[in-house]
């Protein structure tokens, strides 16, 4: 009963739209550039009055009026990353897989020159890859990645880089079981990531004395909703850190929560075997009991939150 209360706490305050506004206007500062350069995005049938719907026909016709030949669109940055920062929005509403063959026809029709398809590559970085971006995603990046790997228009060292960043995208996908290790507590103790037993666990990638890490754990323990599921067993938080200087490990040891998993990678596997991207620290992984992904370097409390809301019948499995 009571995390079925837990769970309908966050159904009342924490539930999203199906789908967010789009924006397609540029700022003023970009006013300039978009009186010689504008992308027109077509609007969905008037009849289509259901967002969902709305944004799945986005998905197939948001770049119908852009001219992937005019390789003048690419000098014109600020408009450019309106448009796609607009597009991104648009499919992060709608179901990977519709996403998918959204940004494999984008990236088909970008390679209409090399100056037109290094602005798309460009924007895709910085909006699917950026850990920054609040519509960051790993699926549509490696769609981004493959492109860039088998296309005629990058050297063969050209495509180093995204075939070191496809690797490690590839790794940890949503959907698939995430890569077991051995963590090592202060005393000495060690476990591993799969004998950790709860609905859901929460991997927090961190280093000590790191202000990010500090404010992240300060936003986990401030949520309600996660601090009753850790309560309750129900969520499970590994902390671990990566690297192999503890003397700052073991003096901040104190300040992680005592409900916590306070470890570090002994084998130093995470790290030197690549078994997880850490191209940013702090970094968050949120499993269910299998430990399959539910979400990759995610750094949304809220989403968090959603995504445990939203699968919360593996917590009630559990419990019974």
């Amino acid at each position: 009963m009571i995390l079925c209360c837990a769970l309908l706490m966050l159904g009342a305050c924490g539930r999203r739209g199906a789908a967010p506004a789009v924006q397609t206007e540029p700022t003023a500062s970009s006013a300039e550039q978009v009186e010689q350069r504008k992308v027109v995005v077509p609007e969905p049938p008037a009849m289509m009055t259901d967002r969902g719907e709305q944004a799945l026909w986005l998905t197939e016709h948001y770049w119908d009026n852009f001219d992937f030949t005019d390789t003048t669109y690419a000098d014109a940055k600020q408009v450019m990353e309106v448009a796609f920062g607009s597009y991104a929005t648009v499919l992060s509403a709608v179901p990977v897989e519709a996403g998918i063959r959204s940004v494999e026809t984008l990236f088909d029709k970008a390679q209409a020159s090399r100056k037109m398809y290094d602005c798309f590559t460009e924007l895709a970085e910085l909006y699917f890859y950026d850990p920054n971006s609040p519509v960051r995603n790993d699926e549509y990046y490696i769609v981004t990645l493959q492109s860039m790997v088998a296309s005629p228009l990058l050297d063969e060292y050209e495509k180093i880089r995204p075939q070191e960043q496809l690797k490690l995208s590839l790794k940890n996908r949503v959907g698939t079981p995430a890569a077991d290790f051995r963590y090592t507590l202060a005393s000495g103790e060690t476990g591993t990531l799969y004998g950790i037993k709860a609905p859901f666990v929460l991997i927090f990638i961190n280093n000590p004395g790191c202000p990010a890490c500090k404010e992240v754990k300060e936003a986990i323990t401030a949520s309600g909703f996660l601090s009753q599921l850790i309560q309750l067993g129900v969520l499970k938080v590994l902390a671990i850190y990566p690297d192999q200087d503890l003397t700052e490990w073991y003096d901040y040891a104190p300040n992680i929560p005592e409900e916590w998993i306070n470890s570090y990678d002994k084998e130093l596997r995470i790290k030197d075997q690549e078994l997880y991207d850490l191209q940013a620290i702090p970094t968050l992984y949120l499993l269910d009991g299998k430990k399959r992904v539910l979400l990759k370097d995610c750094m949304s409390i809220p989403r968090i939150e959603q995504t445990i809301y939203d699968n919360r019948e593996k917590a009630n499995e559990w419990v019974k």
